[in-house]
């Protein structure tokens, strides 16, 4: 179909790559490779189904960018349509999207200095190193920093440490100070109990009065409260009494709250209920471990910033990122006793003997590729003995020559590792809790009655181990 003035309606990527390449100039260079840099056009009718990576990017899309995305289309093909967002898996489906309108952020001189704020500008999200572990994280992450106190509040970050938790809610204050005048304050449950202790010491005059003030002036009167390790305030019952007020007189003004922890909020047992049930009426966001591509990113981008004196052989790296595969700090300190053995030793050259030798003994807390039953080796294997891919693996492919071995996979994953179903999930393409138990199942249900399945996973087993 053509338009008047030469556009052919029909070939929908000429159409997106046009768009892309406008809304380049038009938003923030994050924001573009936040939000439109992996979407694409399925197609344009009544309405245009722009197809998006996540159910962030459905709601941050249609909240904050429907008028510009509606104009730049408007002048590349000269028609107005009705905007819909869809996930992959939802094309099939043709659920409706509801397109809800935003007010336009305040702006102006910053309030805030990265001091006053107790941040640390060096945690950014253009430096944040995304992954399939972590990718919902901080593209909501992004979502409030962009409209704070109106798109998910409260925000509730929570996963193992070393994950990112507290580069994400530096990356939020600092992107607030640095694009708007909202006052942002972080501080750590440590600090906030410190500080409410601090106003039962009395005055010269007998009384707290002033302290009081002064604590209430710093907790409520402020736009973003971001508050690290929510979990210790669970050994400080009356603090928890002042968190509840504070809490509550923060969402009231419909300011935001941002909190993070090692548990979600249900896990948190030691906290009391009307806590952890106001933790819930926002956005629960769990990051995982990094999988193996993620960790490969990181080590790659701190050797960059690193100014190693040596060069670091391609097998180095791939041996750092399938040795420590627990978090970013096992993977930094990894990195930093290679580069220390290499530079006492005084060699220009860091090969895979001398990471071995320079690593020996002091791995812990990630299970390594050469003793375990990683999620990665047994993809391999899966897919070995059926002569697929480990991508095949991967993909949302549903013939029953790839989905059966995914599903083999999937639960020799459960049987031979101690990670989670949401952790395995991630690793065979993002899927979700309930389809990892289903596959699961499936599989223990199948061995009892089949024994050339059993058998067939017997010698799976025996190729892993």
């Amino acid at each position: 179909m053509n338009l008047g003035g030469g556009v052919n309606l029909d070939n929908k990527d000429m159409i997106w790559n046009k768009f892309l390449s406008m809304i380049k100039k038009r938003v923030t260079s994050l924001g573009y490779e936040t939000w439109f840099k992996d979407t694409y056009l399925f197609s344009l009718g009544e309405e245009a189904v722009i197809v998006v990576p996540t159910i962030a990017h459905k709601k941050h899309l249609a909240e904050s960018y429907k008028d510009i995305i509606e104009d730049i289309l408007n002048s590349i093909t000269g028609t107005n349509f009705i905007l819909k967002f869809v996930l992959e898996n939802e094309i099939s489906n043709d659920k409706p999207v509801e397109i809800l309108s935003t007010e336009e952020e305040e702006s102006g001189v910053p309030y805030n200095s990265y001091k006053k704020a107790h941040l640390n500008p060096d945690y950014t999200f253009e430096n944040f190193m995304v992954g399939e572990s972590n990718r919902f994280a901080q593209a909501t992450a992004l979502a409030v920093a962009e409209n704070p106190g109106k798109m998910y509040n409260p925000l509730f970050i929570y996963g193992n440490s070393g994950l990112g938790k507290t580069h994400l809610m530096h990356a939020i204050g600092n992107y607030i100070i640095q694009n708007t005048n909202k006052r942002v304050l972080y501080v750590t449950s440590e600090t906030f109990i410190s500080d409410y202790t601090g106003i039962n010491n009395r005055n010269n005059e007998g009384t707290n009065y002033d302290k009081k003030d002064i604590f209430k002036e710093k907790y409520r009167n402020i736009d973003v409260l971001i508050i690290d390790d929510i979990q210790f305030l669970g050994t400080a019952p009356k603090t928890q009494t002042e968190f509840f007020h504070t809490f509550n007189t923060l969402f009231e003004d419909k300011k935001q709250i941002i909190i993070s922890s090692d548990n979600s909020p249900d896990d948190l047992k030691n906290l009391e209920d009307r806590l952890r049930t106001r933790f819930n009426w926002g956005l629960k966001v769990n990051i995982f471990p990094p999988d193996n591509e993620l960790r490969k990113k990181i080590i790659r981008y701190k050797i960059a910033n690193m100014n190693f004196a040596s060069e670091i052989d391609d097998e180095v790296i791939d041996y750092i990122a399938n040795t420590c595969q627990s978090d970013v700090r096992n993977i930094e300190g990894a990195l930093t006793r290679v580069c220390a053995y290499s530079t006492i030793f005084y060699q220009e050259r860091i090969t895979l003997d001398l990471a071995i030798e320079a690593l020996k003994g002091t791995i812990h807390g990630g299970k390594t590729n050469d003793n375990t039953n990683s999620i990665e080796k047994i993809k391999k294997a899966v897919a070995e003995y059926y002569n697929i891919s480990v991508d095949d693996l991967k993909s949302k492919k549903r013939v029953a020559t790839i989905a059966f071995p995914r599903h083999i996979a999937i639960y020799l994953s459960r049987q031979l590792t101690d990670e989670s179903f949401p952790r395995i999930g991630m690793a065979f393409g993002g899927r979700d809790h309930s389809t990892v138990m289903s596959s699961c199942d499936r599989i223990a249900n199948e061995i009892k009655n089949n024994k050339q399945l059993e058998k067939i996973i017997e010698e799976i087993k025996e190729k892993i181990e």
